[in-house]
């Protein structure tokens, strides 16, 4: 009876009685329906009766704006879906449309000055240190040369009555957007997906009766564009990414095919015109000229023949057969994990709505657990194996001079984009990273060598296509060589997740090794100490007041703990893998002696961990970044067990910039997320997930920094699996320590997840009860030993490769 009066409920209001007052009836099942089954069940009209648990976004009118547009992408051609019913919109992204050179170059010779900074700054004339690292070190920022938009695909429908029942939804299972309305009586459907087997955006455009579907197509874009016709069922778009003129970039095409089935089709003066079709199928390609194995020798491919190749080779398979493939593809992906955090009882409210309630501060555990899903899909949407790195958008902007240019910033952004990648179960997709990073190795050995008389490769805060390393811009975010040391930690990560030693041997370790040489040449010794320290540079974006005037400000220091702790990390990274590869040389002794000697963070007088050599006052005591806590997390240098008296610093220092206003932008909220993972604080790790979804996240759930950065969603993706599953510790074996439930806060009281991935190369599965653990599995990529920790429980497992062995005794 339930399902009998709940489908005509649902249904009622989409069927076209010819010989009933369709009000009338609406609303005695509406009426009926909320007799037999209470008031609350009346929220289910406006959602599908089958939507997979917290799954699926959708809202109740179209999008109003960019931010609350839902984005579909493959790893390289994206798509913001506005959902307008006569007016729809779809803001296109190739993932290299990009303006171009001049680039910054390097400062040749700098290495000099960088001499004189340092006796300054031993000698305490900080200020002195900052300008001259600053006129003699840093090159100019040269912006915009953004990250660009691909262009605007504009649908225009010809309705005659208003639309009612609407729904838009994003389906992170099939990675499907849809549309729904009603107009006269006919039910529009419209689905959106970005196929990665084809390289295709796909539009399905459908109605439940004959000739209801009349449309204009047409393209644009903001700048730098040309149109036309190419037969009649063809536009194309093309033109040359630039800065108003300036910048010359990449060149770039984008084709669109309409294919209707009945009706009229009619093209001139660069549209489409369609009349009466029963249905409406579109096609959408791109190329550009783009060559990331040399950006400075653009390809030679015809970019309007590879459009239409695309598109012809796409236009042979039937509409059921492309989705098919593209959900099967996807899937391979994003079914690896699940995740049921105890909480579907919202499902029925829009999406936007329970975010409302979020910042009004209401609980809702079954968001979280949509954001995760989310964080993954996004991920898998723009970087796939042989894609370019997700940006600080992913791949999705609609700026021609986009924030920060869209670029890479290598200072945090870039790598949090990458944190949830081997924990989430999508090891391919961090590969895009792992090839650009090396693809930086020449110009950031060209760097090492021309600024800092260094052996090596350095990369600085930021870079982007153009693939340069300099230092540039002002000394406060600019004077930062840690990047590229920063970024090697992630090649270490993908072998300790996988336990693949060919990508151990032959891109992990001679990466790590040349950031070591850049290192080693680097690092002096403190005459105040004799242990060897960083500098000068800064502590990302951040400045201190100098000791001489409490209205006096630098930005540079040697020895600041994030590059202290970067380089521990990266040294600590290339001996293990020296070892495991059974590599003993020079270098490797001259990497153990250097760590032996390195310079570690100090607590200041109240109890913090100091971010600079010194006890400076801080100019910005809540600031954004919390670069000093790098050796909790990401890295592993810092645990309860190891080191309690930096655990104890590490809390006081949190809690101190959280009480000046820290965590205000999305990313570093989602930092601190992870942060209190990595701590057991279940409480402060849950509150702070609270505070990134009501204070940092758009009705699309993307990120805000403010304004959009996709880093947030990464980072908080991280954090939730942080908090149920750790694996940075190991044991005197040097075995896996798999650490469950460690941060499992209250309001997830029972649950589970499946396919997280665990260092030492398991996956794991976990269902608990009551807070309690009910069972858990593990199963082995290879063959391997590693320890099981739940509070006082420790079990050792040893496993062959793919053997699974489950517990349900604790």
């Amino acid at each position: 009876m339930n399902m009998t009066f709940g489908y005509l409920f649902n249904n009622a209001r989409y069927l076209n009685f010819k010989n009933f007052r369709y009000g009338v009836m609406t609303n005695l099942l509406v009426i009926l329906y909320a007799v037999l089954f209470g008031q609350q069940s009346l929220v289910a009209q406006s959602s599908d009766t089958n939507m997979q648990p917290n799954t699926t976004m959708w809202y109740t009118q179209p999008a109003a704006n960019w931010m609350e547009a839902l984005p579909i992408g493959n790893g390289k051609l994206g798509a913001m879906i506005f959902g307008g019913v006569e007016n729809e919109h779809l803001q296109l992204n190739e993932e290299s449309v990009w303006a171009g050179p001049p680039i910054p170059e390097n400062r040749v010779g700098a290495f000099s000055s960088i001499e004189q900074a340092r006796a300054l700054i031993f000698q305490g004339d900080y200020v002195a240190a900052n300008k001259i690292m600053q006129d003699s070190v840093m090159g100019p920022r040269i912006a915009p040369r953004s990250y660009q938009p691909l262009g605007d695909l504009r649908l225009d429908f010809e309705f005659s009555g208003k639309a009612s029942n609407y729904k838009r939804e994003l389906d992170l299972k099939q990675a499907i957007a849809r549309t729904t309305f009603t107009v006269d009586g006919v039910e529009y459907t419209r689905e959106y997906f970005s196929s990665a087997v084809e390289n295709t955006i796909v539009v399905v455009i459908t109605a439940d009766q004959s000739y209801a579907i009349s449309l204009e197509l047409k393209m644009n874009r903001a700048a730098d564009f040309e149109v036309a016709n190419v037969g009649k069922n063809r536009l194309k778009m093309w033109g040359r990414a630039s800065q108003k003129g300036k910048h010359l970039g990449v060149k770039y095409e984008t084709q669109v095919m309409a294919v209707p089935k009945g009706g009229d089709m009619t093209a001139a003066d660069g549209t489409i015109k369609i009349t009466k079709a029963n249905s409406v199928v579109l096609f959408i390609s791109a190329k550009t000229d783009y060559n990331k194995e040399d950006p400075f020798v653009p390809l030679k491919d015809n970019l309007s023949s590879i459009c239409a190749s695309i598109l012809k080779k796409t236009a042979k398979k039937s509409v059921k057969k492309l989705k098919e493939e593209h959900v099967a593809d996807y899937q391979a992906y994003f079914n690896r994990v699940s995740i049921d955090l105890g909480d579907s009882d919202n499902i029925n409210i829009p999406t936007n709505e329970r975010l409302e309630s979020v910042v009004n501060g209401a609980d809702d555990s079954g968001l979280m657990e949509l954001y995760f899903h989310f964080g993954r899909y996004l991920l898998i949407s723009s970087s796939r194996p042989g894609s370019l790195p997700a940006n600080l958008q992913g791949i999705w902007n609609h700026h021609i001079a986009a924030p920060w240019n869209s670029d890479y910033h290598t200072n945090i952004n870039m790598q949090m984009n990458y944190w949830p990648a081997e924990v989430a179960n999508l090891s391919e997709c961090h590969e895009p990273f792992f090839e650009f990073i090396e693809s930086l190795v020449p110009s950031g050995q060209k760097t090492a060598n021309e600024v800092y008389n260094s052996d090596g490769f350095v990369v600085h805060h930021t870079t982007d296509v153009w693939h340069w390393t300099a230092p540039i811009g002002k000394v406060q975010y600019g004077m930062w060589p840690m990047g590229g040391a920063w970024c090697t930690r992630h090649f270490m990560e993908h072998y300790r997740f996988t336990g693949d030693l060919g990508f151990l041997e032959n891109q992990a370790y001679p990466i790590m090794k040349e950031s070591a040489k850049f290192m080693l040449d680097w690092l002096v010794a403190d005459p105040r100490s004799g242990k060897l320290v960083s500098g000068p540079s800064t502590s990302p974006e951040n400045k201190f007041y100098t000791p001489k005037s409490p209205e006096e400000f630098a930005n540079v220091d040697m020895g600041n703990a994030m590059d202290q702790e970067i380089i521990w990390d990266n040294f600590t990274n290339v001996l293990e893998a020296a070892k495991i590869l059974n590599i003993e040389d020079e270098f490797v002794s001259q990497v153990s002696v250097a760590l032996a000697n390195l310079s570690l963070p100090k607590i200041g007088s109240d109890g913090r961990l100091m971010e600079w050599s010194q006890e400076f006052n801080e100019v910005d005591k809540g600031h954004r970044h919390l670069s000093h806590l790098y050796g909790l997390y990401p890295g592993s240098q810092f645990d309860a067990k190891k080191t309690p008296y930096y655990i104890d610093a590490i809390n006081r220092s949190i809690e101190h910039r959280l009480a000046n206003g820290g965590g205000h932008t999305g990313w570093s909220r989602a930092w601190i997320i992870n942060f209190y993972a990595r701590l057991g604080n279940a409480k402060k790790a849950y509150e702070n997930i609270k505070a990134l979804l009501a204070k940092s996240t758009a009705t699309n759930l993307f990120d805000y920094h403010p304004p959009f950065q996709i880093d947030g969603n990464f980072g908080g993706t991280a954090g939730i699996a942080e908090m149920l599953l750790q694996s940075h510790e190991t044991d005197t074996n040097g075995n896996a320590i798999l650490n469950l439930l460690p941060a499992l806060p209250s309001e997830w009281n029972t649950g589970s997840i499946s396919g997280l991935k665990a260092r030492g190369g398991f996956e794991v599965d976990l269902t608990w009860e009551n807070g309690k653990l009910k069972s858990l599995s593990v199963t082995a990529q290879k063959d391997g030993s590693c320890t099981i920790q739940k509070g006082n429980l420790i079990k050792d497992l040893q496993l062959t490769a793919g053997e699974k062995q489950t517990l349900t005794e604790f």
